[in-house]
């Protein structure tokens, strides 16, 4: 079920064009780069309503999630937030999940296309545990706020530390040392927030916490931080240190879970073959490549853009994903014309 946020038919609100992932949510509301420029300085919010919920209850939510998941969840705090995967058998990354915990429901919030197989798995998993899942999304609808903290009423996911400039997340080590090898510079930082609200009281809550920014600020700030979101700079392939969520989302030292043996080996003894970039695009020809185009050397297709955006001081930039062998300081080309300088995000 696709939801359409109340505010989507309020003055100015532009719907996202059908290739967007985010619909059902306001695009913009005719000046996107003002709009970013407001977000950047903490001065607006995005509804997020389109997003995915589930809520896990019962005595062993955390504890089965941690044995589940990639993340250390055994001993997270009250009110306390994580950013966890679920992995095929294969290390693959399957779902990115924002979990918060208020003391008796862990708040899973998905991609929207994600909602179903997950919750469909985490059914078959239960086994003889105290734990329940179902789907929030009616009762709980998600809100983007560009402060990195807990809002004082509502459960509150917070961008891991690392993407937003201001430490790491305990991930601890392996053989391979810690998770500090995967990231070499982040080229900025994206500060915020993803709050569940009570979805009646979603209007109320935007008109009140700062001017109304859509997906597309929203979406050029992450961009521009090189923050990896699933579908966009994901595939079938994926596995999590291309795109630098060992630490944000992946802890080394946790013990078993499903896709931990592929998570170990490429730590412990090699490399992963693709790495995430940020490229900054010549914006000659006036267009944006779109997901999944190809990323060219010559001639030969060396990776594929993950998300692009006009950014309002960087200009038209993408993530992509690309072959380790392509080197640093090469000149590519994206959409087919577009040429592109990168900027290497994890080494």
């Amino acid at each position: 079920m696709t939801y359409r946020s109340p505010i989507l038919s309020a003055p100015g609100a532009v719907p996202p064009p059908p290739e967007s992932p985010d619909q059902g949510v306001p695009w913009h509301f005719g000046d996107p780069h003002g709009e970013q420029r407001t977000l950047a300085r903490g001065a607006a919010v995005v509804d997020l309503s389109h997003l995915g919920v589930l809520a896990v209850t019962g005595a062993d939510r955390l504890s089965w999630l941690h044995s589940l998941s990639s993340a250390d969840l055994l001993e997270l705090p009250v009110g306390g937030s994580a950013t966890t995967l679920f992995l095929d058998p294969n290390g693959r990354v399957e779902h990115e999940v924002h979990v918060v915990d208020d003391g008796t429901t862990a708040w899973l919030i998905t991609e929207p296309g994600s909602l179903r197989p997950l919750a469909d798995y985490l059914d078959r998993m239960r086994f003889m545990l105290d734990v329940s899942v179902a789907d929030a999304t009616a009762e709980r609808a998600v809100v983007w706020r560009p402060q990195r903290l807990p809002d004082p009423v509502h459960p509150t996911w917070l961008v891991p530390a690392e993407f937003a400039g201001v430490g790491e997340t305990p991930a601890g080590s392996d053989r391979g040392g810690d998770a500090s090898k995967y990231v070499s510079d982040r080229p900025d930082a994206l500060i915020g927030a993803q709050v569940l609200v009570p979805r009646e009281q979603l209007a109320d809550y935007l008109a009140a916490h700062g001017d109304s920014a859509g997906t597309w600020a929203l979406e050029a700030l992450r961009v521009a931080a090189a923050v990896p979101r699933s579908g966009m700079e994901t595939d079938h392939k994926t596995i999590p240190h291309e795109v630098g969520w060992i630490g944000p989302a992946v802890h080394l030292a946790k013990g078993c879970y499903r896709g931990q043996e592929t998570v170990a080996r490429v730590h412990n003894m090699g490399r992963p073959p693709r790495r995430l970039v940020l490229l900054h695009i010549d914006g000659s020809d006036g267009g944006l490549p779109s997901h999944g185009d190809a990323v060219e050397l010559d001639g030969r297709v060396v990776g594929w853009v993950g998300t692009a955006a006009r950014h309002y001081e960087l200009g038209p930039i993408a993530t992509a994903i690309v072959k380790r062998s392509t080197p640093d300081d090469a000149v590519v080309t994206v959409g087919g014309s577009s040429a592109a300088v990168q900027a290497v995000v994890d080494a």
